[in-house]
């Protein structure tokens, strides 16, 4: 049985197998909660759906074994994080049913006296807002241009790392919004509605904040927008998956680590600044960024071998 599996799975990368057991795991839990997550039915096919197409990815790639099915096999994750993504915010509110914020802001307060977005307000002026909020929105390209950096460089088996850390980083900071759901300062400790005229910046600002609000299933004119927004805050994935793709571009010494790791200590900053998380939400998401490469090295090396592929050192 174990022979047949291992042929069963042996064309599927780290990266395809951690997708399927997590796309596994999401339907165990649609299944588990049907009395609660009401598009339950809708998930468990779409989650059919993306573990059939990593499959057959996978299988086409090492028929095919082309620069471009390499490729292909690369970039599928990159939509498929914002497909996972909108799929927890069907399920964590009705799932968990309440916010945590304010444990968090009592963390905050207890750690430095006062509310820190409220702080660094007094410091904000709208040149710096509008950099932080375009630092902000490199988010989901930092990760790309690393693994695009390393690529070019030859460097695939550290291509292959990389892009699996990051698609597990990922689903670590998915299972851990589960735990504490809340919603951030930007509702709780100040007016949503008014963010543009208290926290101005120049010209995207506003559009970059647009695109940000959307893609967290709030775009303008959301009536009630704190009671639908996604319930991402705790642990900060911006802030996890930023401080692994820096560490990643060190320790791969990546010709674009420079930039990577400035742009990347900014944009954890800007999480705080433009009100999108509390502070301790940054202290969560790094705690979480060793586990995350521990067991994530772990589980790919465990995988490489296997399938007989080569390992990271």
């Amino acid at each position: 049985m174990l022979h047949n599996l291992k042929n069963f799975f042996r064309n599927c990368s780290a990266t395809d197998f951690v997708v399927i057991i997590f796309y596994f795991c999401l339907t165990v839990m649609n299944l588990l909660f049907t009395g609660r997550v009401h598009q339950w039915m809708l998930l468990l096919v779409l989650n059919a759906v993306i573990i059939i197409i990593v499959l057959a990815v996978a299988k086409w790639r090492r028929e095919k074994n082309t620069r471009f099915s390499k490729l292909v096999n690369y970039w599928y994750p990159v939509p498929l994080i914002f497909v996972t993504f909108k799929e927890l915010y069907l399920m964590i509110k009705p799932i968990r049913q309440a916010d945590f914020d304010y444990i968090l802001i009592g963390i905050d307060k207890g750690l430095f006296g006062t509310d820190p977005t409220k702080f660094l307000h007094t410091i904000s002026f709208p040149l710096l807002t509008e950099f932080l909020q375009i630092v902000y929105a490199t988010f989901y390209f930092l990760p790309m241009i690393l693994a695009l950096s390393l690529f070019m460089n030859k460097k695939y088996i550290e291509t292959d790392y990389a892009i699996f850390s990051v698609i597990y980083g990922f689903f670590v900071s998915y299972v851990a919004y589960f735990f504490l759901p809340a919603i951030g300062p930007r509702f709780t400790l100040h007016n949503f509605a008014t963010t543009n005229q208290d926290l101005p910046g120049l010209f995207l600002t506003n559009y970059l904040r647009e695109i940000i609000n959307s893609g967290e299933s709030i775009p303008t004119g959301t009536l009630n927008p704190a009671l639908v927004v996604q319930r991402d805050v705790f642990p900060s994935g911006h802030t996890m998956m930023t401080a692994i793709v820096m560490y990643l571009s060190v320790k791969f010494k990546s010709k674009a680590k420079w930039f990577l790791v400035v742009c990347g200590t900014l944009l954890i900053f800007s999480t705080v600044y433009l009100r999108y998380h509390y502070v301790i939400d940054v202290i969560g998401g790094l705690l979480c960024v060793p586990f995350s490469l521990w067991t994530g090295k772990k589980t790919f090396n465990w995988w490489q071998r296997i399938t007989e592929k080569e390992i990271i050192n």
